[in-house]
């Protein structure tokens, strides 16, 4: 509702007091108008725009409330398939060396993209999905059918094409992102299986784990590391970070509107940074919010924050099941996207907004009772 709220006429009186807005109503005293009614936010169209992104998870999280586990299950699996499927695009992207095989205009040549623009969102898409092939594989275990070996064997494989394909992708966030992924991960699996003493096929799981990353590290740490190397080209985003913080307190409490980041930093970004290039996100989702809208978008965010703690809880002191196994993997891999917006903004990109709301979805069920409970 924060957009909206921010959309809403105002008269002069009210909103050339607001913080921030002085050199609006200069603007307009240059060019001889009288200021009239206007929305709290100073790029109104970035902020319809922002709340039109928004129908797309808030449809995804009312679907999946109402949906089954059978068919949030499938949803899932879908997934799983739609990410192998972007890496083995993104190896094809690198193999090619050239522009044809991406999907959009505006990314860059060479690297490992596959459905997206950038790579580090398709970084945040496999370490996302990583506790779900897990944890999915692993409950295969509870059962006593020959069935049970398909998913242990996807699980495997998938952890393999997920460390290989960070490795090529080579985003450093979802270098740093993959370790604390593996160990809930495996804590979840662990949990699928029975809470029991760990069997050859929960072991196996794991080894798939350390044969990848070794595998890995055999191979691409070079380039890995690389990325890690401040010397070879300086970091923007942790130059710009106070720029944000400054611009935010100009337009505290009330912020400049969801969206205006790239009109607002432009007003007030140094003559010396100037370059070709130009920061078009924060890269600190955070800050990018609290610049957009100050302390409401603070308040929701600790009361965010509190649902996520008590959703958790519950997920995890809960029995196993298989409804109870997704909200599981659903709590880490919201916590994968958390962690990443802290110096990027995967939540901005359509396809990872609506993955991140599925996951809300899947944890805010874990305030009820699963459907085995109600079964019984």
């Amino acid at each position: 509702m924060i957009p909206l709220v921010q959309l809403v006429p105002l008269p002069p009186a009210i909103w050339t007091g607001l913080a921030g807005r002085s050199e609006m109503v200069l603007a307009l005293e240059l060019a001889g108008l009288q200021p009239g009614w206007a929305p709290i936010t100073v790029s109104p169209d970035q902020t319809w725009q922002a709340f039109l992104a928004m129908l797309p998870p808030i449809a995804a999280f009312v679907g999946i409330l109402s949906l089954s586990l059978a068919t949030t299950s499938r949803l899932m699996v879908f997934y799983l398939v739609a990410a192998v499927f972007s890496v083995m695009l993104g190896a094809a992207q690198l193999a090619s060396g050239g522009q044809q095989l991406y999907v959009w205009a505006t990314t860059a040549a060479g690297s490992v993209n596959g459905l997206f623009a950038n790579r580090n969102h398709l970084a945040t898409l496999l370490v996302t999905l990583l506790p779900f092939a897990t944890v999915m594989g692993a409950a295969a275990l509870r059962r006593r059918h020959d069935d049970r070996r398909l998913p242990l064997w996807f699980g495997a494989v998938f952890i393999g094409i997920v460390v290989i394909g960070l490795a090529a992708i080579r985003s450093r966030a979802g270098v740093i992102l993959l370790g604390p992924s593996i160990v809930l991960s495996l804590l979840a699996a662990w949990i699928a299986a029975g809470r029991g003493r760990p069997g050859p096929a929960l072991i196996g799981l794991a080894a798939a784990f350390v044969v990848a990353i070794g595998t890995v590290s055999a191979i691409a740490l070079p380039p890995i590391l690389e990325r890690f190397d401040s010397q070879a080209a300086p970091e923007g985003r942790f130059e710009n970070w106070p720029i944000v913080v400054q611009a935010s307190d100009t337009y505290l409490p009330l912020g400049s509107g969801i969206g205006s980041f790239d009109a607002v930093f432009r007003s007030v970004e140094p003559l010396e940074t100037l370059d070709p290039t130009f920061f078009n996100h924060a890269h600190n989702e955070y800050l990018e919010i609290w610049l957009e809208a100050g302390w409401l978008a603070a308040a929701l965010l600790i009361a965010f924050l509190i649902w996520y703690g008590r959703r958790c809880w519950a997920a995890w002191r809960a029995g196993t099941s298989r409804e109870r196994d997704l909200q599981r993997a659903a709590s880490i891999g919201i916590l994968m996207m958390l962690a990443h917006s802290v110096v990027d903004y995967p939540l901005r990109t359509a396809a990872l907004a609506v993955l991140f709301a599925v996951c809300l979805a899947l944890l805010e069920k874990a305030g009820q009772p699963s459907e085995r409970q109600i079964g019984a």
